[in-house]
């Protein structure tokens, strides 16, 4: 009933930017908050940034300075602007809704099937 589904994803050269999206659809009445992971081949899934319905951001250590989360909670949407981005930064970037709510149920997460980010040297 509720679906993410990522954006954005690509190639792109070393310093170069892109623009990640993620939609929530359904019977959607809120979410608290929104976030983005990544995982590379090989490695295990790690948080790059976070939202809250406030607006309350924090970021990966390994991100700072170099990304921007952003959320419109009328949309149900939340981007992830990044940066001067590095071979490093190449990974499958997943989409993860916490505490949604819907018109039949109670509180739950979501994760969305990923995007893939390819960062070239």
């Amino acid at each position: 009933q509720v679906q993410l589904v990522e954006s954005g994803g690509g190639l792109v050269q070393a310093g170069g930017s892109l623009r990640l999206s993620c939609a929530a659809s359904g019977s959607i009445v809120s979410i608290n908050a929104m976030d983005w992971y990544r995982q590379a081949p090989g490695k295990q899934r790690e948080l790059v940034a976070a939202i809250t319905h406030a607006g309350s951001t924090n970021y990966a250590d390994s991100v700072k300075g170099r990304c921007t989360i952003s959320r419109d909670n009328a949309k149900n949407t939340v981007s992830l602007e990044m940066n001067s981005l590095k071979p490093e930064d190449t990974a499958v970037y997943y989409c993860n809704a916490i505490g949604v709510v819907t018109i039949n149920f109670w509180a739950r997460d979501y994760w969305g099937q990923g995007t893939q980010v390819t960062v070239s040297s």
